[in-house]
């Protein structure tokens, strides 16, 4: 599979190489499966230490660069992550903030939220709604989810974007 790469990337190619997308069901299979070009290595997973191909390896080495953090934030493929952990969770859970938030946390982190961190989402939350506008949410949100607003929906498209963002999701301990 081919998930998005930046044309930057693609454009250092020195062959007549063009990268196309997959598509559909393809576009999101595992990482396993991300085709891999010698002369162009796709850049998310050299940012998270993959492993050379070319080696046989018994240990993986872990790093924490800011790049990874970046990678995070502004790539589309955890973009599109955070949009179908928003739709999973308003369509799983119906009811109020805080059952959605424990239902988030439990998907993202096997636990319930701390005090702390509920009350500092709650207060996201509440500001991402007063910042949203329709224009903006459907840019965030495209999907129409029946009995939902869609400036709710982007909103829980921000809040599980920090839920993949944090450390306790990205790294195994």
């Amino acid at each position: 599979m081919r998930p998005p790469q930046p044309e930057v990337v693609t454009g250092l190619m020195h062959l007549n190489f063009t990268w196309e997308e997959s598509q559909g069901r393809d576009r999101y299979r595992r990482g396993l499966y991300v085709h891999r070009q010698r002369s162009m290595p796709y850049p998310l997973l050299q940012n998270f230490d993959a492993p050379e191909f070319t080696v046989t390896l018994c240990r993986r080495e872990r790093s924490n660069t800011p790049l990874q953090a970046l990678n995070l934030l502004n790539d589309p493929v955890f973009f599109e992550a955070a949009q179908a952990l928003a739709v999973r969770i308003l369509r799983d859970v119906s009811g109020s903030f805080d059952d959605r938030l424990d239902h988030a946390f439990r998907l993202c982190l096997s636990r319930p939220p701390y005090p702390s961190e509920q009350q500092r989402m709650s207060q996201y939350f509440a500001r991402k709604l007063k910042l949203l506008d329709e224009g903006s949410a459907e840019s965030l949100f495209p999907i129409d989810l029946e009995g939902e607003s869609r400036i709710e929906a982007a909103a829980w498209v921000g809040l599980s974007s920090i839920l993949l963002n944090l450390d306790e999701f990205i790294t195994r301990e």
